[in-house]
């Protein structure tokens, strides 16, 4: 469940990472199917008032919750974010889902004090709620422009199977646990 990053926004849907993750799965014989519930542009709020349905439609066995980064672009509260955020993994285990966090960092032009609230609140949310995070997702890929589409915002072709490395880090273990 995501936003933009993980809708494969502006490439093909074939080589975004929620693509390649179900590639990876189906080279590991790891028996799960990827359902991928990203739509751009959406906030976790609307995340939040679309998971109950997915959930009851998809049963998933792991939610990888990528939303929030829509937010911080609006300039949302951070606490705004967190309930949100809280709220879903809260329905996710009610529904017998393990859920994976991705964290998101917001670019520097939103100021250190916004962008550090924002960041804590899925460090602080992995360590209260006891979920597995990858505290930025987009790590080694949005400090370099050449990943980047031209909008500088949405990674490119390029950078797919750097996102999913940096997914399967924190996604491996919990799919092992299961």
């Amino acid at each position: 469940m995501g936003d933009s990053l993980s809708a494969a926004y502006g490439i093909d849907k074939q080589s975004g990472w929620v693509a390649l993750l179900q590639q990876r799965l189906q080279q590991q014989s790891l028996g799960y199917q990827v359902v991928n519930a990203s739509i751009s542009g959406d906030t976790t709020r609307g995340g939040l008032s679309r998971l109950p349905a997915a959930l009851r439609r998809e049963s998933p066995a792991v939610l990888v919750l990528a939303l929030g980064a829509n937010d911080g672009l609006r300039g949302f509260t951070p606490e705004r974010t967190r309930d949100n955020l809280r709220m879903m993994i809260e329905q996710a285990r009610n529904a017998g889902a393990s859920v994976l966090l991705l964290g998101i960092k917001l670019p520097a032009n939103y100021g250190s004090v916004y962008g550090e609230k924002f960041h804590r609140v899925y460090l602080d949310l992995a360590n209260e709620e006891e979920v597995h995070l990858v505290p930025f997702f987009l790590e080694g890929v949005a400090e370099t422009r050449e990943l980047m589409q031209a909008d500088g915002i949405h990674p490119g072709v390029q950078a797919q199977p750097r996102i999913l490395d940096n997914v399967w880090a924190g996604l491996a273990p919990l799919l092992n646990e299961r």
